[in-house]
């Protein structure tokens, strides 16, 4: 009996354009059928209507979900930065992606397992898990054990993700404009672009290694106050451009830090809202991935795990101090300064009206709400996030002139708002203007 929890990888990219072409086929057909159906009713529907069905919108994840890969991970993409300027349908269908990804059977795992490592593979260890314990859009996390005792954390890339991130992502675009999902202000040429640069570096295992040392390196060297942080060490013997291997550490999720006491919740929001501005203004290396996933809490140290370094990237000294220019302004509402700040970030660059330009620099100051606020800023039932995304909504609605925000700004604003959401989430109150302050 086939195990609804697991499916093959498509490891060809002939195998891979074969299924979005089906999805594309399957589409057509049920908007076909749906159409005809409402024409003998005498309605007349809209295209988005007939393709935007509960059938399709299910079809089309759980295909994009047996990719993995680029056509899963420009889902992502797409409703995380995108996500208030998205028809409510197809965010439903990007958000389902998120955290929907199916496992390999074992019998591809272990044809994978073979390639990179030989047919004695599992000599090095006295116990592999063969169900892994995580399954993203580019690879799935096994538990294994050395002979020597040392309890592991084996990621492991899915075969053919490397090789077809380009036509990955050109597919599901054409799929995606073809069926008009997506509005005419949403840049999606520029972003899908930056989708796969992005996607090419995280798909190197050997990349993510560097960056995980560099990380550690910062910790190692004090440059992380108090060392509050934990980051598994790494076995590079085991590891290569597929397959990264690394110390498991044991860790509870980081929301449920929001049953702990009020102290605590306190204290894990400070702490990821100061290395956010530290990763920004001083190591200029920046984790930009803000998936809940990506950190855990110990309760036993009291300290945070930081997982998953593939999707960081380099900060340019110029735009660091762009960005310390842009958020000082807005402290002291100071407009010019602001707009020249947000000018030299990469804003601004086609021609906008006055009035756009005084609604993108009316969000920018919303959203440093928290660095104005003297004292501890209560993030529980605040409504920040919702007024930002609103205040985009509005933005967008207005104009169609509206171009999408620079590559390194898409990732550094979804990193803030993804801890403005934890801190929202756990319920936590930060001094987050004594933060920027002691820098």
């Amino acid at each position: 009996m086939k195990n609804k929890h697991t499916a093959k990888v498509p490891t060809s990219r002939l195998s891979r354009f074969s299924s979005l072409g089906g999805l594309a086929s399957r589409l057509a057909g049920n908007v076909i059928l749906a159409g005809a159906k409402k024409l003998t009713q005498g309605q007349k529907p809209s295209l988005n209507e007939l393709v935007m069905t509960p059938q399709n919108i299910t079809h089309m994840a759980n295909k994009l979900a047996e990719l993995r890969g680029a056509a899963m991970k420009v889902g992502q993409m797409l409703s995380m930065d995108s996500g208030e300027l998205l028809p409510k349908e197809l965010s439903d269908i990007l958000s389902k992606l998120r955290s929907d990804a199916k496992a390999m059977p074992h019998k591809q795992l272990i044809t994978i397992l073979k390639s990179n490592w030989g047919d004695d593979w599992l000599d090095p260890f006295a116990h592999f898990e063969l169900s892994p314990f995580a399954a993203a859009s580019i690879g799935q996390v096994h538990l294994a054990t050395l002979s020597t005792g040392e309890k592991l954390a084996v990621k492991l890339q899915y075969p053919g993700i490397r090789n077809s991130i380009n036509s990955d992502i050109d597919n599901v675009a054409t799929i995606l404009k073809l069926s008009n999902l997506i509005p005419s202000n949403v840049q999606l040429d520029q972003l899908l672009t930056e989708a796969k640069k992005q996607l090419h570096v995280e798909a190197d295992y050997h990349s993510e290694l560097l960056m995980l040392q560099r990380f550690q390196s910062f910790i190692s060297n004090g440059k992380i106050a108090g060392n509050h942080f934990l980051i598994p060490q790494v076995y590079p013997s085991l590891c290569n451009q597929n397959i990264l291997v690394m110390e498991f550490i044991e860790g509870q999720s980081i929301e449920s830090v929001a049953a702990l006491a009020q102290p605590i919740r306190n204290e894990v929001a400070t702490r990821l809202l100061e290395l956010f501005f530290k990763e920004l203004f001083c190591f200029k290396l920046m984790q930009t991935d803000p998936n809940f996933a990506n950190y855990q809490y110990q309760n036993t140290s009291g300290k945070l795990v930081l997982l998953d370094f593939g999707a960081s990237r380099v900060i340019p000294n110029a735009l660091s101090e762009q960005y310390r220019q842009l958020m000082s302004a807005s402290i002291i509402d100071d407009r010019l300064a602001m707009e020249s700040a947000a000018q030299g970030i990469g804003f601004f660059q086609d021609s906008i009206t006055a009035t756009q330009k005084s609604l993108v620099l009316d969000i920018f100051y919303m959203a440093c709400e928290p660095l104005r606020f003297n004292g501890e800023y209560d993030f529980s039932h605040n409504t920040l996030a919702s007024r930002i995304k609103e205040a985009g909504m509005a933005m967008s609605m207005q104009s169609n002139e509206w171009h999408s925000p620079p590559a390194d700004a898409i990732f550094i604003h979804r990193k803030l708002a993804g801890l403005y959401l934890l801190a929202s989430r756990i319920g936590a109150k930060v001094n987050v203007k004594q933060l920027f302050e002691n820098l």
